[in-house]
């Protein structure tokens, strides 16, 4: 069982910034895949962005060029930075692990709402 501890989101207004923190219970480098997924209300969740135990990183459209995914492997944590932050962005923000047996463990989820 690997627990995933978030941190980082909240109320921010249209063009600001926030960074989320996501730490798990387990080693980073025995983690395949770790992400950032978001579900807005009434919609399904989608990937935001994700990046690999090699660190190769993917991102949704939407985010492109605004996210960065990163990971501290000294600190065994997992990092997304949002800037440009726009109301469209507002959702309930879930890490995600995947592990090399490719059972996957979520976060508690974290809120971000981007409003003026």
């Amino acid at each position: 069982q690997v627990q995933l501890v978030e941190s980082g989101g909240g109320l921010v207004q249209p063009g600001g910034s926030l960074r989320l923190s996501c730490a798990p219970s387990e080693s980073i480098f025995r983690i395949a895949v770790m992400g950032w997924y978001r579900q807005a209300p009434g919609k399904q969740r989608d990937s935001v962005a994700t990046i690999t135990n090699n660190g190769s990183t993917n991102y949704a459209d939407s985010v492109k060029g605004r996210f960065t995914i990163s990971r501290d492997n000294a600190k065994n944590t997992v990092y997304l930075q949002m800037n440009s932050l726009n109301p469209a962005d507002t959702a309930v923000y879930y890490c995600n692990a995947r592990l090399f047996t490719r059972t996957n463990y979520w976060g508690q989820g974290t809120q971000v709402t981007v409003s003026s």
